[in-house]
């Protein structure tokens, strides 16, 4: 048996909605998943009700791009609470710059003779949260670009044409909003160029656990992860990071072999914070 604790959705990035990958995942029976779209919980709570009366156990997620030291760091937060009006606050916020990025984004793509408007990238997105695979899609739509990555390739990828960066939150305060809200931090993908020296930094903030299992970790990278987390004492998650079928990295959800162990030390993590409340 097997679980996938990083989907993410049509309510971020995602070509899938949480109610098909619920279905999915009650198909090849899964036992848990965690929809961790970027910077909303929105498709937390139908995922919960497509799974109401399965097996499919649906753990609350969210996944918040930060970065250090000019190193990208995604730090995934489990078991918020869905109500913490101060993260939604700093969500807001997030999504209000990502839109103001998707507007200089097609700026620049206009000034380089692509005949695209707002509309056009608000159209591909049946989410709050705009991104770059966005902008990609509608590139496609209006025949601009066949795939995905051509689009990055040719406009949207770093130092291209049409790059705008980003604004994000360091990743310690990314621990704290989470650790505010109840919740659970893990480093994501910790083998797509995050150091040791960021890693033992974050271990130090308070980071509970490491994202072990991942659609792009070698062999090695899981190993490395592993042996980290147990030297230290945290918590080991994975999943395909999966943003469905039509993702610039197509893959499917479950396609990683994620032990049950991992969710169950989420919902261990859970009882315990809990009891401590009571």
């Amino acid at each position: 048996m097997s679980c996938d604790l990083h989907v993410h959705s049509t309510c971020s990035d995602g070509s899938q909605t949480p109610e098909e990958i619920v279905a999915e995942a009650i198909q090849k029976q899964l036992t848990a998943i965690a929809i961790a779209d970027h910077d909303t919980v929105q498709a937390v709570r139908p995922a919960t009700d497509a799974a109401r009366g399965s097996s499919l156990q649906v753990i609350p997620a969210v996944e918040i791009s930060t970065e250090y030291e000019s190193t990208e760091v995604h730090i995934l937060g489990y078991w918020i609470d869905l109500d913490h009006e101060q993260l939604h606050e700093r969500f807001r916020y997030v999504r209000e710059a990502r839109r103001l990025r998707a507007d200089e984004i097609v700026s620049k793509l206009r000034q380089n003779g692509i005949e695209i408007t707002i509309d056009d990238v608000l159209a591909q997105s049946d989410g709050v949260s705009l991104g770059r695979p966005h902008v990609a899609q509608a590139l496609m739509a209006k025949g601009y670009v066949t795939g995905m990555q051509e689009a990055f390739d040719r406009f949207l990828g770093r130092d291209k044409a049409a790059f705008v960066p980003r604004y994000k939150l360091s990743p310690y305060e990314a621990v704290a909003a989470i650790e505010d809200a109840r919740g659970c931090p893990v480093l994501a993908h910790p083998g797509l160029g995050v150091s040791d020296h960021v890693i033992t930094g974050l271990i130090e903030a308070g980071i509970a656990g490491l994202e072990a299992y991942h659609n792009h970790h070698t062999p090695s990278n899981t190993r490395r992860i592993l042996r980290i987390a147990e030297e230290n004492g945290l918590l080991v998650t994975g999943g395909t990071d999966s943003h469905g079928p039509g993702g610039s990295h197509p893959v499917a959800i479950g396609e990683v072999d994620v032990p049950d162990s991992c969710a169950e030390g989420l919902v261990k993590w859970a009882e315990q914070r809990d009891s401590a409340v009571a």
